[in-house]
């Protein structure tokens, strides 16, 4: 007996039994559950609630239906699963916010965007929406194959015949066994209008149907991005866009603002996102908000962010998109189930897996309604045969022992079908009448028109596609909304600190040795001349600051060393400080190399290509470079000019190429050509002459004059012992480049070597630093206007040997806030 049970034993290894059980249960899980079907975008749940209520009777003319009463006959006809699970599928379909076009019409509280649960389905009701007849259409003509249910007691479809391309229309998404699905929905009109284009124009791509398709239009509206993300999810099938919720600034008449959000990104919870905003603020890392409110109600959404006065709006809504949900990604991933197999399609691919189906379903309609139509014909043909033989066929009928026997020999005498016997004995005596007799002969005519007509569809591929444009241009016009959710061109992956950062004014500074500051401008105030002024920087005795310049948060600085290279730097990237704070080193921001030094700064906002950095170094040699070259700096820095081992670059400006050059020097001389007479050269040239020096010799600074504003501005010239003096620019005639120049000053001991000279104006003012880490601010209409030849008056009391290093010139639109302090 043991050798007999041996031999019915089948041996297998446990690794196949599990690999073999676990692709099983893998591919019941994605054809079975979590995939939609490609052609009526639906998912088994989804389509089994449908075909349920659609059995029911329960369609949109007709009254609700407790949704429990739904879900019973779904389990216990179709989906033997949770009440549970078919609950959630059905109440989905019945949010405005989860569907474009809801399939299900619902009575109740179906849940919120808050993320509030529905009411239980005893309360609830519901019927299907109007566009669900769409879905469900000609179901009942053979356009479909049915298979039995579970326990084979009933039958349901495979697929719903569906008019509209209900699986871009309104999306789905799901996870199933080693793949997932995450179809965004889409504007309705769009959708037709691109599936009409196919048709006509088979060989459109993907790329060529995006002209129809705008791009996904979600059921809660908010902002999209038109970038590079939508166009790849298009053309492959998977790709990231970035949503971004509808916010609007609302200024109040103290002039503070405050953030209303009306819009959220897709399937983003309101209550959450509110919750989030509350934590960052009571965390600190959301600053300027001094209230959080949701004013949300029946008329739509209303989430109120107040901005504390003085707080830039823009700033913190920025900070909102970079940490929270109201901007978030979301991933398109095109997979469904085509021929019973998960398949990952593209745009055109999987519009025109649609055009297949519809041709399918019309195809099979119109077959269906031939038979239709030719089983009509033939009874009504044998009718008319019985009409024209009236008397005869009564005489017979009389003359018949039964039911039986009168229609064989019906059939025999006239020549006749069972069925055409059968409708005569079933003939009522009022069609016998005059009027009845002709309207059967009219029916005749009519069907037998019809079949003419069903033949000529079914014998012609075009008819068929031009019935199927037809019913979609009408489904377009019965069924078209708006677009809620607004495509915006451009990209949004990220943000960049620049967007998190006000653009204020600051002062940047640096010292001999080495180390950068960022300063509030308002910590110095406006002083008279011959003060003393205030400590603005704390440095070791052999430190001293040697440039100071005004900028703004985020402009890029162009650092310029004394070896003729340039490197990058966001203001943003450097320390703020206090006044009297030493500021960091330097070497920590930029990859200086040994002996470097930084001799020029260029707060750059935008790289223009007609615009121009003009440079000089100390042996009096200039170079003009388009600044569009200094664009892409890398972090190691780049050449920006050639420099002889003895020179070193003194000063570097911009330019737009219509203006003229100012050069001056320690000894006094200076020299002014026009700007063209410098030619634009690559960032490796190494120059022509601007200035001939003498032995003894250098150039300290070189300025941009504007010919137009000659009687507006002046030079200014400061000494290092803190002399200086105004003196106007029409005193220094225009020369050819490369001369010797003219006296530019008076130099003696007294006010010592000149340390520079800078085109200004009355109204604005001027810092001067020294050696020492003083700094005073002076307002330039206090210095005296004096010729070339003069050695000009005092600006800051000295004390030897402490010298005039640096100054910086103001201008008025940033000081006028200052005074006000």
């Amino acid at each position: 007996m043991s050798e007999n049970k041996n031999k019915d034993l089948i041996q297998i290894t446990i690794e196949e039994e599990m690999k073999g059980a676990y692709l099983d249960y893998a591919m019941s899980v994605i054809v079975g559950r979590a995939l939609p079907d490609v052609r009526d975008g639906l998912k088994p749940v989804h389509r089994r609630v449908l075909y349920a209520m659609y059995k029911l009777r329960n369609s949109f003319d007709k009254p609700y239906k407790k949704s429990a009463r739904i879900v019973g006959d779904v389990i216990g006809k179709y989906h033997p699963h949770g009440d549970t699970a078919v609950y959630d599928a059905l109440v989905r379909m019945a949010q405005d916010f989860s569907l474009l076009h809801p399939l299900i019409d619902g009575q109740g509280n179906f849940g919120s965007v808050d993320g509030d649960a529905p009411a239980a389905m005893r309360y609830t009701e519901v019927r299907m929406a109007k566009i669900t007849e769409e879905l469900l259409a000609d179901i009942d003509q053979e356009t479909v194959d049915f298979h039995p249910n579970y326990d084979e007691s009933l039958e349901e479809p495979d697929v719903l015949p569906s008019k509209i391309p209900n699986l871009l229309i309104n999306g789905s998404s799901g996870i199933a066994v080693g793949m997932a699905t995450n179809i965004p929905p889409h504007r309705l009109s769009e959708v037709i209008d691109a599936t009409i284009a196919l048709i006509d124009q088979p060989n459109l791509d993907s790329h060529a149907l995006l002209q129809y398709i705008q791009g996904p239009d979600f059921p809660t509206g908010a902002f999209t991005f038109d970038g590079p993300g939508l166009k790849q999810a298009y053309q492959t099938g998977r790709g990231t866009i970035i949503l971004r919720g509808k916010v609007e600034i609302e200024v109040e008449k103290n002039d503070r603002q405050r953030i209303v959000i009306t819009e959220l990104p897709y399937q983003v919870n309101k209550a959450r996102l509110v919750e989030k905003i509350a934590d960052l603020v009571r965390n600190k890392k959301l600053e300027g908000i001094s209230d959080l409110r949701d004013e949300s109600d029946r008329s739509g959404m209303r989430v109120v962010i107040e901005v504390k006065k003085g707080e830039n709006a823009n700033i913190i809504l920025n900070k909102l998109y970079k940490l929270t949900s109201l901007q978030d990604s979301y991933g398109f991933n095109l997979i469904a189930i085509h021929q019973n197999r998960p398949r990952i399609f593209n745009l055109r691919d999987l519009i025109w897996t649609f055009i297949e189906h519809r041709k399918d379903i019309v195809t099979r309609r119109t077959s269906y309604n031939l038979k239709k139509a030719q089983a009509k014909i033939h009874i009504l043909e044998g009718l008319k045969k019985a009409l024209e033989n009236i008397n005869e066929v009564i005489t017979l009928l009389k003359n018949s022992k039964d039911t039986t026997s009168a229609k064989q020999e019906l059939i025999h005498r006239l020549q006749l079908s069972e069925n055409q016997a059968q409708a005569i004995l079933e003939l009522r005596l009022q069609r016998l009448t005059h009027l009845e007799r002709n309207k059967i002969f009219e029916e005749i005519k009519k069907t037998f028109e019809l079949i003419q007509e069903l033949k000529k569809l079914l014998g012609s591929e075009a008819l068929i596609y031009e019935l199927i444009k037809k019913e979609l241009s009408e489904i377009k016009e019965r069924y078209d909304v708006p677009r809620k959710t607004k495509i915006i061109q451009g990209t949004a992956n990220h943000f960049e600190v620049e967007d998190l950062i006000a653009d204020e004014v600051a002062l940047v500074s640096i010292t001999h040795a080495g180390y950068i500051k960022r300063t509030e401008l308002n910590q110095f105030k406006s002083q008279h001349r011959g003060g003393k002024g205030i400590k603005g920087v704390n440095h070791a005795v052999d430190d001293l600051v040697t440039n100071i310049y005004q900028c703004t948060i985020l402009s890029t600085l162009l650092c310029f060393t004394n070896r003729g290279k340039v490197y990058g730097l966001k203001v943003y990237q450097i320390p703020e400080s206090g006044r009297v704070s030493k500021g960091k080193a330097i070497i920590n921001l930029l990859p200086l190399l040994p002996h470097e030094k930084i001799k020029a700064i260029l707060p750059i906002k935008e790289f223009h290509e007609d615009e121009y950095v003009i440079l000089v170094t100390k042996a009096g040699i200039i170079k003009k470079t388009s600044l569009s070259e200094f664009r892409n700096i890398r972090s190691s820095g780049i050449a920006a000019i050639s420099i002889q081992d003895q020179d070193e670059l003194v000063s570097a400006k911009i330019t737009d190429g219509k203006n003229e050059i100012f050069i001056c020097t320690q000894n006094a001389r200076s020299i002014r050509f026009e700007e063209r007479n410098v030619r634009s050269m690559g960032r490796t040239a190494s120059g022509v002459i601007g200035i001939h020096l003498e032995e003894d010799d250098q150039v300290v600074a070189m300025e941009v004059l504007h010919p137009q504003l000659e009687g507006e501005f002046e030079i200014l010239t400061i000494t290092e012992n803190g002399y200086g003096k105004r003196t106007p620019i029409k005193e220094y005639r225009v020369q050819s480049r490369s001369g010797t120049g003219v006296k530019n000053m008076k130099v003696n001991e007294k006010n010592g070597k000149v340390v520079g000279s800078r085109c200004v104006l009355p109204k604005d003012d001027v810092i001067l630093v020294s050696n020492k880490g003083q700094m005073i601010r002076i307002h330039v209409g206090e210095i005296s206007t004096q010729s070339r030849h003069t050695q000009g008056v005092r600006l800051i009391a000295l004390t030897p040997p402490e010298k005039v290093v640096a100054f910086e010139y103001l201008v008025e639109e940033v000081h006028e806030s200052l005074n006000e302090n």
